[in-house]
């Protein structure tokens, strides 16, 4: 199982969890040896600036490297993993969808800009954004118990969501629509973590969804690039993967547990998404495999 968190490796919320929490990328990942393992946040979306250092960032099993100054957006229920420079400084921001659409006086646009995972990098964000002092102001803000701290706190988050906006439409030149669409895949994807041990039919989400499943399927190329059954088997293959890394069960149980009760069609499953038969996956990464 993915671990779910508020903060990470903190199960319950120490810091007024309907509200928002920022702190500097040290504070955390500093004490965990730069590397913050596989995990969720299925109430909250985080925004992270990098302003020094860098490194990577697994998101939903994609690979994406960093270099500062970096903005990445994970909204809530996306997996990730960090693995940071040592040294690497910057803020994260943990903040609650409903303060986040209070924030932005529920902004279509603005809020669907915090619906799908992105990552924008030096040349996208160029001299234009001073996205670090945006970031510092809004720490200054959550440290500070001074009059208006929560006012001000939802001015400098308007501002970093304008920014988001910006550079979402600048990088993939999206409609308008483009903030319903991800609306749309942001509720399927909080289906699909209920659901995709199941593996209902497509035409249970889209039902769900009140909407038809090319509907469904439209919504999800615009907003990601994939179509839903592609999101469908990135999820399985997701977890099917952090099971054979961090956990001691067999690959037939494994396949149980994702819902597959023939093994033989979860190692043609993973064999064909992953380009290896799961044993070889486990066998290639950690050391002392072959515990089928």
């Amino acid at each position: 199982m993915i671990p779910h968190y508020f903060l990470y490796e903190e199960d319950a919320a120490k810091v007024e969890p309907a509200f928002l929490h920022i702190e500097p990328i040290p504070v955390r990942s500093g004490r965990h040896n730069w590397t913050i393992q596989t995990h969720t946040h299925p109430d909250h979306h985080q925004i992270l600036v990098i302003s020094k250092g860098g490194g990577s960032i697994e998101v939903e099993g994609e690979n994406w490297e960093l270099a500062p100054p970096a903005l990445v957006i994970i909204p809530a229920l996306t997996v990730h993993a960090i693995r940071f420079k040592p040294g690497t400084d910057g803020y994260v921001i943990t903040v609650a969808p409903p303060f986040l659409q209070s924030a932005l006086d529920d902004d279509p646009e603005l809020v669907g800009s915090f619906h799908v995972p992105a990552r924008f990098l030096p040349q996208q964000i160029g001299d234009d954004i001073d996205l670090i002092g945006l970031f510092a102001s809004l720490e200054h803000e959550f440290v500070w118990s001074a009059p208006g701290r929560r006012a001000a706190i939802k001015a400098y988050l308007q501002l970093l969501a304008v920014a988001a906006r910006r550079l979402l439409e600048q990088e993939r030149a999206r409609p308008v629509a483009f903030a319903r669409d991800a609306n749309t895949v942001m509720r399927f994807r909080e289906l699909l973590e209920q659901n995709y041990r199941n593996h209902p039919p497509l035409d249970f989400y889209a039902r769900k969804l009140g909407v038809t499943t090319a509907r469904l399927n439209a919504c999800c190329r615009i907003a990601t690039g994939r179509s839903p059954l592609a999101l469908i088997n990135d999820r399985l293959l997701t977890e099917a993967k952090r099971n054979l890394l961090y956990s001691d069960m067999s690959v037939n149980e494994i396949g149980a547990a994702l819902g597959y009760d023939d093994p033989a069609y979860f190692n043609r499953f993973f064999s064909r998404n992953a380009g290896m038969p799961p044993g070889r996956f486990r066998d290639g990464l950690l050391p002392g495999g072959n515990r089928n």
